[in-house]
């Protein structure tokens, strides 16, 4: 990436190979995840992409959003679910820690007033913590990896385990995952990060858990094209794409 000027107005200038990629796998917006079981629709995490994603996936029908932890790329876009208060007629349950709840507050204080402006976002907030919880029949064991020093939760869905923004797991968490046959797992770019896997990190981890397939998410432009890196993974491990979608028996 570069800065230029036109005319005296700053651009940007974009010489990534990823970005102008014609491969619509390269195409990479915000982290989340869609999950529907049965009559049951969750979403994990809103970020700012939120709106732009639900639309293009045609979902119609949340029952609950569900966070991992409160950074804006996360939690940007909870203001758009006031469309499904109004398609559904009803609130929209959010599954939240306390921590993460304090945070949805500060940014979006209007939702939580006692006065409401017509038009606000409805939602029941529901606590979690380390314990797994129960929404319509499926159970959500939460885990929790580290990013950086900011606890964050991890899911396990039956057989399949989400973890994203980690850099660590503990021993005690790993074993909430082991016997999964799905784990997505984030591996941010090649170089070491501060905050987030590597991808030779991630890597080493799914070959510790030995998931029957693992699929790499929350990827930079850094790591590269799409087609280049999946030529270097193991014959188990994909890279995850927008729109992408995985059944599970």
């Amino acid at each position: 990436m570069g800065t230029g000027t036109s005319q005296g107005v700053p651009v940007i200038a974009c010489n990534c190979n990823v970005c102008q990629s014609s491969d619509l796998r390269d195409k990479r917006l915000r982290t989340s995840i869609h999950i529907q079981h049965k009559n049951s629709s969750f979403v994990i995490d809103s970020g700012p992409d939120f709106r732009q994603q639900m639309l293009r996936a045609q979902i119609k029908n949340l029952t609950a959003l569900i966070f991992t932890h409160e950074h804006k790329d996360h939690v940007a876009g909870m203001d758009d679910i006031r469309a499904f208060n109004y398609v559904l007629q009803k609130k929209i349950d959010i599954y939240a820690t306390l921590r993460v709840q304090e945070a949805l507050v500060r940014e979006f204080p209007y939702v939580f007033h006692d006065f409401k402006y017509p038009g606000v976002p409805e939602v029941n907030m529901i606590t979690i913590d380390e314990h797994p919880f129960n929404i319509e029949g499926l159970e959500f064991i939460p885990i929790e990896v580290l990013h950086y020093k900011l606890p964050v939760n991890a899911y396990r869905v039956g057989d399949f385990t989400y973890i994203t923004d980690a850099n660590f797991i503990s021993e005690k968490e790993k074993d909430k995952i082991k016997g999964s046959r799905i784990v997505v797992i984030n591996a941010l770019r090649r170089e070491k990060h501060v905050s987030h896997f590597n991808l030779e990190e991630a890597l080493e981890l799914i070959k510790e858990l030995k998931p029957e397939k693992a699929y790499l998410t929350h990827i930079s432009h850094q790591l590269g094209k799409h087609s280049d890196v999946e030529k270097e993974l193991p014959p188990n491990v994909f890279l995850a794409y927008d729109g992408f979608e995985i059944e599970m028996s």
